[in-house]
Parts: structure tokens; sequence; C-alpha cells
């Protein structure tokens, strides 16, 4: 709906006691992703505003998505070339992403899913410079992001999880600390407990488990990780 009292983001902030005007956004993505978030927020600014326009778009473009004639390409108000090659050189590159953040400028950012956007560096560089992270704080990442941690956490808030290595493992008073709004971290301590350091710790876990047993990285996602493991042949780490 069409609102006839609010015709810019500086009104609207005003008007709904704001803090900080967004006219720029960066995408720190590509694909679909970039084209999605484009389409949803112009349709929500011409709602609002009778301005699709109200909130310009910048996006990352490398060089297959120059080649391939990218949609999200010609749908931006600007666009800022990045190195090709895997997204550690453009995508996921949170140095990268604050420096064309930055030299625009911007006043927030979008990752969107995938490369940076479950990075907990990429909006805590943000946040330090000043920059809206349109995502989760950086806190709520670190934990949640993490498996281990947020295994962690989940349990001691006695939120069921799967077995694992570290199924015993609980923060004391967590959801008294919860209640009273306090922010939970796992201690380092604690996150050691959780971590499987050799394969003689490897070993004894999965047996007290039960296979088959899945091995995962404790970060990372999209499942490239995760390895299935039977008992065809038990090891030992001789080196232990």
């Amino acid at each position: 709906m069409h609102c006839e009292s609010v015709a810019t983001p500086t009104e609207f902030v005003r008007t709904f006691g704001g803090k900080r005007v967004i006219e720029k956004v960066l995408i720190a993505n590509n694909g679909i992703a970039a084209v999605k978030c484009m389409r949803s927020i112009r349709k929500w600014a011409y709602e609002l505003f009778g301005n699709e326009k109200a909130i310009k778009f910048v996006v990352m473009v490398s060089p297959d998505d120059l080649k391939a004639n990218a949609e999200f390409i010609r749908m931006a108000d600007l666009s800022v070339t990045v190195p090709g090659g895997t997204n550690n050189y453009n995508y996921a590159n949170t140095e990268l992403i604050l420096d064309i953040a930055k030299r625009i400028p911007v006043q927030a950012v979008w990752a969107g899913w995938g490369h940076a956007s479950e990075n907990p560096k990429l909006p805590e560089l943000l946040h330090a410079h000043g920059i809206t992270f349109i995502g989760p704080p950086e806190h709520a990442m670190w934990a949640l992001g993490d498996k281990i941690a947020s295994s962690i956490l989940a349990q001691s808030a006695n939120v069921p999880t799967l077995p694992w290595n570290g199924m015993d493992i609980r923060l004391d008073d967590a959801l008294e600390r919860v209640a009273a709004g306090e922010c939970i971290t796992v201690p380092e301590d604690v996150y050691a407990r959780g971590c499987i350091k050799s394969m003689k710790d490897g070993l004894e876990a999965a047996i007290k488990i039960g296979f088959p047993v899945m091995i995962k990285a404790s970060e990372g996602g999209g499942g490239k990780g995760k390895k299935k493991k039977v008992p065809t042949r038990l090891c030992v780490d001789t080196t232990a």
C-alpha cells in the first residue's frame, strides 16, 4: 500500500524513529540471490514510496558474470568489477567487500546466502566502520555458525540434539542467563571439550555414539565436509 506521508527513506526513518538512513546497498553476491534481493526491495520501495529506485543497488561483478551477461548486472544501479576465480577472491572475500562498501560508499551490505553470508567476520568488519550488515549480528553468527558452539548452546537450553561427541556438555545457568537478557557465549575451555583432536578421540567418540557416524567440520555449510563412516575397519592412531 502506498504511503502518501512518506516519500523517501529519510522521511521513513524520521517518521518511525529510526537512527540510520539506508539509500544505497552493496549486494555481496551474484546470480539469482542478487536478483531476488533487488526485486523484493524495489517492490517494497514502490509500494511504500511510490518509487522503486528509492534505494540504489551496487553489485560485484566477476569476469564470469560479465561473460554470461548476468541479469543482476543489468538490474543494478552501479557495478564494481572484482577478480574471477574461486569465491575467496570475490564474493567471499570480506576485506574486498568492506573496501568496496567504503569506496562507493554504501550504508549497508546484503550478502544473501552462501559466499560470505555465514562468515561473522563480515558483519564485524562492517560494524567497525559504521556500515550496516543486513543479517544477524556477528555474535550470533559466531555461536550458531559453528557446529560445536551451536550444539552446546542448544543442549544447554534443553533443545534436543543428535548424539555427538560433546553431547554431555552443558553451560551452567544458561536458561536463567537468557531470561535475564544476557548474551550467551561458549567459553574456550568448554568449547575445547567438544573438539576431536586426534584419531583416537574420534574412534572413542564413534564407539560411544554408535555406527554409522558422520564426521563434520565445525564450520562451513553445504554438506561438502560431511563424511559417512561405518566400522568396516577400525583404525588406531599409532602416533598418539
